[in-house]
């Protein structure tokens, strides 16, 4: 027994990714806690978040509309990402790392809801 969007690809990489961020951002200061850290937490989750509430219980256009806020909140990530790094708190192969993850995972997204 599973959930619909459990089987989906673009889902289960965004929650791949999601942990990913949340054990970098355990290194980040103190003083980023509710900036920051909080920012890009919460950006990288509404991916996942977003994908799975648009699956359930909603029409074509609906999904299309709730991948379309994952595909925002990926853009999202990305800035914090360059935020992080232009401030020292990840390296350049780190950004690198998550850069093309995220960029892999936009596209993947844009292609699953061109084809809804």
């Amino acid at each position: 027994m599973s959930f619909k969007f459990e089987k989906l690809t673009i889902w289960q990489k965004s929650m791949e990714l999601g942990e990913t961020i949340f054990q970098i951002t355990i290194n980040f200061p103190a003083d980023e806690k509710f900036n920051l850290t909080s920012q890009i937490r919460r950006a990288v989750d509404s991916i996942a978040l977003n994908i799975s509430e648009g699956a359930i219980l909603q029409s074509q256009p609906e999904f299309k509309k709730f991948i379309g806020y994952s595909i925002r909140s990926c853009a999202e990530v990305v800035t914090c990402l360059y935020k992080a790094k232009f401030r020292k708190y990840i390296s350049e192969k780190e950004f690198n790392e998550l850069y093309s993850i995220c960029f892999n995972l936009t596209n993947m997204m844009i292609g699953f809801r061109n084809q809804l």
